[in-house]
C-alpha cells in the first residue's frame, strides 16, 4: 500500500445529524456538498470534507471525530495495522461509493482507510 493521498474526510458521529446541520452550515458557514437524508451530511472543505454522520452510517461504538484517509487500495493494510499494534474492526462495502476499513490505532483511536470504487468500464 503507497502512503494516503489525502484526508478524504473528517466526520462528527451525531445523536441528530439534522439538528447540528443548521449550526454546521448556519453558524460556521460550511457549504453543503452532499446528503443523504439524515444520514450522512457532507460540506465542502477546502481540498477535504467535513460531513455529520448517523450512528449507522459509522463503525460500532464509535463517538467523537473520526479521520478517514483515502488510500488506492487495502492491500497488506490489515497485516501491517495489526503488526503495529493497531486493531482492524473491519470492512465496509459502499457499493459505488468504494469502501471503508475500519481500524483503532494503539491508543484506541478509530482511523478509517477508504477506498473509492473504480470507475465503470467505457
Amino acid at each position: 500500500m503507497t502512503a494516503p493521498k489525502r484526508v478524504q474526510s473528517v466526520f462528527v458521529v451525531a445523536r441528530e445529524p439534522a439538528s447540528l446541520h443548521a449550526f454546521y452550515e448556519g453558524a460556521l458557514g460550511l457549504p453543503l456538498k452532499f446528503r443523504d437524508g439524515d444520514r450522512w451530511i457532507q460540506y465542502g472543505v477546502g481540498n477535504t470534507n467535513v460531513a455529520l454522520a448517523c450512528a449507522e452510517e459509522a463503525a460500532p461504538a464509535t463517538s467523537g471525530l473520526v479521520m478517514v484517509l483515502e488510500v488506492e487500495d487495502f492491500e497488506g493494510a490489515q497485516e501491517r495495522i495489526a503488526a503495529a499494534g493497531g486493531q482492524v474492526l473491519g470492512l465496509r462495502d459502499m457499493g459505488s461509493h468504494g469502501a471503508v476499513l475500519s481500524l483503532r490505532d494503539p491508543e484506541g483511536n478509530l482511523v478509517q482507510l477508504f477506498r473509492r470504487a473504480a470507475a465503470p468500464a467505457a
